[in-house]
This record gives C-alpha cells, sequence and structure tokens, in this order.
C-alpha cells in the first residue's frame, strides 16, 4: 500500500485532539471537586473533594509534561532530549495507574526523535494490556544507533488492532482519526529517525522493537586482506618491469 500523505493542518488538528482528549477527564474532575467545595458542608465531602481535586491535577500535570515531549517542541532548541526527562515524564504516567513501569537507560543526551519515538512508544505498549500489568523499557546502544525494546506483560495481552498498519502509514480504510493518530504519529517520528518499529506476541506478553533501519547503521570497515590489500606497493617492482 502507498504511505498516507497527511495534510500538517489535519495531523497538528489530530494531535491536539488526542491531548486534549488526554487531559479532559482529570480536568473534569478537579471542575466537580470545586462544585462539591461550592455546595458541601459535610466535612468528610469536603476533604474528599480536595483529594480528588489533588489527584486530577497531579494527573493533568503529569499529562502535558508526558505530551510536551512526546508530541511538542520541548527540546526544540537544541537537538537532544536527556533519557532522565523521558523517565520522569513516563513515571507520572504511571504515578496512579494500575500498570507498573521499569526503566533501563543510560544517562545520556539521545537525539530529539529517538525520544519521541521511544515515548510514544510507551502509550502503545500501555495500550497491548489493557487489564494493566508491568512494562519493562530498555534502551541499549548509544544515541546514532540505539535499540529499544518494550516488553508489555499482563492479562489478555495483544498486539493493539491496526497499530502495526499506522506505524507504517498505511492505515487499512486509508483515513486517520484521533483514536490512530498516536501510531501514526509514532511511525512517522521513527522514519525522521531512521528506526524500524516491529512486534511480537508470545502468550501474555506483546514486545516492541526498535532498531536503526539498514541505512542508517554505521559502516563496517573493510576486512584485512581485501582487494587492495593484494596490489603491489610503491616499494615492489611491477610484475611488468624490464629485466
Amino acid at each position: 500500500m502507498i504511505p498516507l500523505d497527511l495534510d500538517a493542518l489535519d495531523l497538528s488538528a489530530l494531535l491536539c485532539s488526542r491531548v486534549c482528549h488526554d487531559v479532559i477527564s482529570p480536568v473534569g474532575a478537579i471542575v466537580n471537586g470545586l462544585e462539591v467545595l461550592e455546595d458541601e458542608s459535610d466535612a468528610s465531602m469536603r476533604e474528599f473533594a480536595l483529594e480528588l481535586i489533588a489527584k486530577s491535577a497531579r494527573q493533568a500535570s503529569a499529562r502535558l509534561q508526558f505530551a510536551r515531549i512526546a508530541f511538542g517542541a520541548a527540546g526544540s532548541a537544541g537537538a537532544s532530549i536527556d533519557l532522565a526527562d523521558a523517565e520522569k515524564v513516563s513515571r507520572g504516567m504511571f504515578a496512579d495507574d494500575k500498570t507498573q513501569l521499569a526503566w533501563s537507560a543510560p544517562q545520556a543526551l539521545y537525539p530529539k526523535n529517538k525520544v519521541k519515538l521511544l515515548l510514544n512508544l510507551v502509550v502503545i505498549a500501555q495500550s497491548a494490556i489493557p487489564r494493566g500489568g508491568l512494562i519493562d523499557v530498555v534502551v541499549r546502544g548509544d544515541g546514532d544507533a540505539p535499540t529499544l525494546t518494550l516488553t508489555s506483560k499482563g492479562s489478555h495481552a495483544r498486539i493493539p488492532a491496526h497499530v502495526e498498519a499506522m506505524i507504517a502509514g498505511t492505515p487499512e480504510n486509508g483515513t486517520v482519526d484521533a483514536h490512530g493518530i498516536l501510531p501514526f504519529y509514532a511511525g512517522l517520528v521513527a522514519r525522521a529517525a531512521a528506526m524500524d518499529v516491529r512486534f511480537t506476541l508470545e502468550g501474555d506478553t506483546v514486545t516492541i522493537a526498535a532498531t536503526p533501519t539498514a541505512a542508517a547503521m554505521p559502516e563496517t570497515p573493510a576486512p584485512a586482506g581485501g582487494p587492495e590489500d593484494d596490489r603491489p606497493s610503491d616499494s615492489e617492482p611491477p610484475e611488468t618491469a624490464l629485466a
């Protein structure tokens, strides 16, 4: 299939819809908590409302901080993002969730698009275990040719529907909506970062592996003893020299 070329305005609108979708729930809960504080005089209800407001405010803040790096122009002044920042915002996303996050990565600056890809894959990894579980994130190698491995383990684990086609940029119906924009965007970022993304499912475990594309791999030096070594050196007379 021919990859879908999504208009820049449509892409930005769909990403904005995605961010609003993620934030509107905790923001709505904050509004509800404030309404309870205005109408209730019961001490226990007011305490419940304050706890709801505090929890929802933390959730909204965490989701916005995550979106700022995963979708936004965070770090646009430079070409790199600290993996420690990526870990921090990822852990914030799972702070009050049924999913646990394990993280193993170097303390280093990595190219911006590779970090954005990692964060988008974290969200996709979460959707692979709808009933919760463990997401294990492992980053190996340097920023030029890293390997990103995300393992989602939990009950009813599955590769999310259509996610592979979306990442490849070839949605089955030829269109993208707000629900599918995240894996589609992840595919755009993967291609910009020269990374290849693959999914595997074994039992209750889904593995997402992102590796450098063949074109992005560093060239291997020519082995010793190649054709150039067979050429005569300047100090050796050629076989055609006159006696």
